[in-house]
């Protein structure tokens, strides 16, 4: 099939708005514009609106900015200082125990609030400083945190799994399900090489500890820490229990995490509040915003059979189905290092889920897989997020250092990938057992 002129003014278009710098909703709904204005005229604006609504008009949907809430109810209050000391405290004698601390700290704050960005700044302003203090080097502080902090789109409740699961009408249950044990893996994994590279680079264990603490010194952080993981394993529950929706288990999460947020650390004023429902509703709007304007750039993509034609190409590949998904992972790597994980997964998933069941792949293995990718890119230039997140909480430590301590993770979620491609169990067997076989 051939391409016309337009599918190319759609995609040149694309790439030189992204260029200029400007917001990924409006590059890709200005992209579309563009194209269809050259296949269908000025007739095209009569569907505009409904296109983009149509995006987005989905009751699924409003889990989005529930667990949105939730997360900046978290980030707006000292709960990652407190999650950071309770770990601190209980792994202080360990060898390695602060960079462990911090893994562990940055998984569960991640997982709490779904947001990589708020991660990096809510456990590198404590942990970074105290790390380098204690003679870690800067590299191994940074690039921990930094890769620490991707784990959230990962864990349960990830916002990007949500949109997965609307994309490619799966069930957003089972897609949490089959991102614990890969998140659990994955955070072992940095662990593990986090405590290797720094004893590569020459830091001793334990040479600067700061003695003991007591049983009643670590038990006292623990209140503020527990009612929070309580919620979080609670909606979970309700959510696999069948007692509620992905939409009421969120907003009923909402409502607690809100609550014992004002209560546990007496934010009474107003400001505070206020300030955690405008953090929300500016980073709802903006995922909502990119959803729409993603579901508008792949109209166009359809309607100009651009989707058609690269989904007719890759499946007449006649090559083995695992040389297959190697292509589809480098293509997921690639705009992983130019989109946001929301935008490659609203563009992507439509077009590659008939392509990857086509071949025999689990769908809820696959988006563990395409997740995996977009944490890629959230390291990586020339767009890595938490890349320029730990350059402006670390100011002190130039770019190159960052980059080079974050650069062996790349690594470690490639041997993640590989790893289940060689044990697919690792994403389906939890799903299969909590909910069973999927159909």
């Amino acid at each position: 099939m051939t391409l016309s002129i337009a599918a190319y003014v759609i995609v040149g278009s694309l790439f030189a708005f992204l260029a200029t710098g400007m917001p990924i909703a409006f590059a890709l709904g200005l992209a579309a514009i563009a194209g269809l204005l050259v296949e269908e005229g000025f007739g095209i604006f009569d569907v505009l609106g409904e296109t983009m609504y149509a995006g987005i008009a989905n009751l699924a949907y409003v889990s989005i900015p529930m667990f949105v809430l939730m997360g900046a109810a978290v980030a707006a209050s000292p709960a990652g200082k407190d999650l950071y000391e309770a770990l601190d405290r209980w792994l202080n004698r360990v060898p390695g125990g602060l960079v462990l601390s911090n893994l562990g700290a940055c998984a569960i704050f991640s997982g709490m609030t779904g947001s990589s960005p708020a991660t990096c700044a809510a456990i590198g302003k404590m942990g970074i400083p105290e790390m380098m203090k204690r003679g870690y080097p800067a590299s191994v502080a940074t690039g921990s945190i930094c890769a620490g902090g991707t784990l959230g789109i990962l864990i349960p409740p990830s916002v990007t799994m949500i949109v997965y699961g609307i994309a490619t009408e799966t069930s957003i249950g089972r897609l949490f399900l089959a991102g614990v044990m890969p998140g659990l893996m994955l955070t072992a994994m940095f662990m593990a090489w986090a405590l290797i590279d720094a004893k590569r680079k020459g830091f001793r264990f334990g040479a600067a500890g700061r003695g003991r603490f007591t049983l009643v010194q670590k038990f006292a952080t623990l209140p503020r820490v527990l009612p929070f993981l309580v919620i979080i394993l609670g909606v979970l529950f309700v959510l696999y229990g069948g007692v509620a929706t992905p939409s009421e288990a969120a907003g009923a999460g909402a409502f607690l995490t809100l609550g014992v947020v004002i209560i546990v650390y007496r934010l009474f004023r107003a400001g505070p509040v206020v300030e955690i429902f405008g953090t929300a509703m500016r980073e709802s709007i903006m995922i909502m915003m990119i959803m729409a304007a993603a579901e508008l750039f792949a109209f166009a993509l359809s309607s100009l059979f651009i989707t058609q034609t690269i989904a007719g190409a890759i499946a007449s590949l006649e090559i083995n189905r695992w040389l297959l998904m190697g292509v589809i992972n480098v293509f997921l790597l690639v705009a992983g290092m130019f989109l946001p994980p929301v935008a490659v997964i609203v563009m992507a998933a439509p077009l590659l889920f008939p392509i990857v069941t086509q071949a025999g792949f689990d769908p809820y293995w696959f988006a563990v897989v395409l997740t995996i990718n977009m944490e890629v890119g959230l390291i990586t230039p020339p767009i890595g997020l938490n890349l320029f997140v730990i350059n402006a909480i670390a100011p002190q430590v130039p770019t190159r250092e960052v980059l080079w301590g974050s650069l062996p993770y790349v690594f470690v979620m490639f041997l993640g990938i590989l790893l289940l491609c060689i044990f697919p169990q690792i994403a389906t067997w939890l799903p299969d057992v909590v909910m069973g076989p999927a159909i």
